[in-house]
């Protein structure tokens, strides 16, 4: 729980009251490498914080499984628009690793957004490192050639890059398998 309040520290002051509700409230929760965490025909209540492991955000699209997100060691995962909104939407989560997390509920986050303002800044401020990151994303794909892209993808992903299956960075970079061997093994 230690990395989860140092977490938040590094955008709010997190008092005593503060942390006391969030350790009544977050429960540690482990899963095993292809572990599916989140189905799409579900709608995601929980929020998880990842102190060891990797996990993926996916949805499928004609039979095939398209990775649109990676989160890893001290980041947040859920599916965004199914839980903010609780409602059903596309996406899957899986576990790439064995993998080890804390939990939030959805009603325990609005309790702390009621009960905390600092909670409130806390989410402004770490959505905001989360925009930046999906304008740079989308400014990638659209903009930049396959090896371009895969540049950015090793700069975004440098800490994990590597423990990141070949065909789920293909499908996160929306290229064939084959041209990213390519790109690999231009030097």
């Amino acid at each position: 729980m230690k990395n989860l309040i140092q977490h938040f520290t590094q955008y709010i002051k997190v008092s005593t009251k503060l942390e006391n509700q969030l350790i009544e409230r977050i429960s540690y929760k482990t899963f095993k490498k292809g572990e599916i965490l989140h189905h799409a025909s579900e709608i995601c209540f929980n929020s998880y914080f990842i102190k060891k492991g990797l996990l993926r955000l996916y949805f499928v699209k004609n039979g095939k499984e398209i990775s649109d997100y990676f989160c890893s060691e001290n980041e947040w995962v859920n599916s965004p628009r199914s839980f903010m909104f609780r409602e059903l939407d596309i996406y899957f989560i899986d576990a790439l690793e064995d993998t080890e997390t804390f939990e939030l509920k959805i009603d325990d986050l609005m309790y702390l957004f009621d009960n905390f303002p600092e909670m409130e800044r806390y989410a402004r401020l770490s959505m905001n490192s989360l925009l930046y990151q999906i304008i740079e994303r989308i400014t990638s794909m659209r903009f930049s050639t396959a090896k371009e892209k895969y540049d950015h993808f090793r700069q975004t992903y440098r800490k994990i890059h590597p423990r990141i299956p070949l065909g789920m960075t293909a499908s996160y970079l929306g290229i064939t398998q084959e041209t990213l061997s390519r790109i690999r093994g231009q030097k």
